[in-house]
């Protein structure tokens, strides 16, 4: 059985946190969610949580060094040892380098790379709802517009990259939550990659 080393991938209102949950709970491994680690970190006052904090609180994002030294320090933990989820990292061509150094130094590369295809309309319409629901105000078309421009130009040399290295599986991000979690798993039981 492959081990299931994981990155899902997809833009703002694609379902991807949702999705990415349900699979890492099925399979037995830890979600890795950036921003969940951040805010754990931050909580828990820890070296790291004390460092992120103050960027945050500063109005910067944290920079590429400090995501890839707070990822490297979770996937080190003994739940990861069997696999994980990772979402939310790598966001750029530089993240790609760093968790490729610190995977191949582990002989544990990514297994598979889930991407969820949604429709640029069909995102927009998803987070216009949920500004609706939410009252998020920055769920406005603009900024809506502005985020997905930014991961149609950022994330896409990423999906290049695993593309190359044969390991992405495009699932159709349209339809019940089920649907997709069935498409999700299917395409990575196509690959060996089973829930235990």
């Amino acid at each position: 059985m492959t081990a299931a080393r994981l990155l899902i991938i997809g833009p703002q209102g694609s379902g991807k946190g949702t999705q990415g949950v349900r699979v890492a709970e099925a399979f037995g491994i830890p979600a890795v969610s950036t921003g969940d680690v951040f805010r754990a970190n931050v909580k828990e006052g820890t070296e790291l949580g004390i460092k992120v904090k103050a960027i945050i609180d500063a109005g910067d994002l944290v920079p590429d060094e400090l995501t890839g030294e707070i990822v490297r320090d979770r996937l080190a933990q003994d739940d990861a040892a069997g696999g994980f989820l990772l979402d939310g990292y790598p966001r750029n061509l530089g993240q790609v380098a760093d968790l490729d150094a610190f995977l191949d130094a582990r002989g544990e590369p990514l297994t598979a790379v889930i991407e969820l295809v949604v429709p640029r309309e069909e995102s927009i319409q998803r987070l216009s709802l949920r500004a609706t629901e939410q009252g998020r105000a920055d769920d406005n078309a603009e900024s809506i517009a502005k985020r997905l421009a930014i991961y149609e130009s950022e994330t896409a040399p990423i999906l290049d990259i695993y593309r190359e290295r044969g390991i992405v599986d495009e699932v159709d991000g349209v339809g019940s939550l089920d649907d997709v979690f069935e498409r999700i798993t299917a395409a990575l039981a196509a690959r060996g990659i089973t829930v235990s």
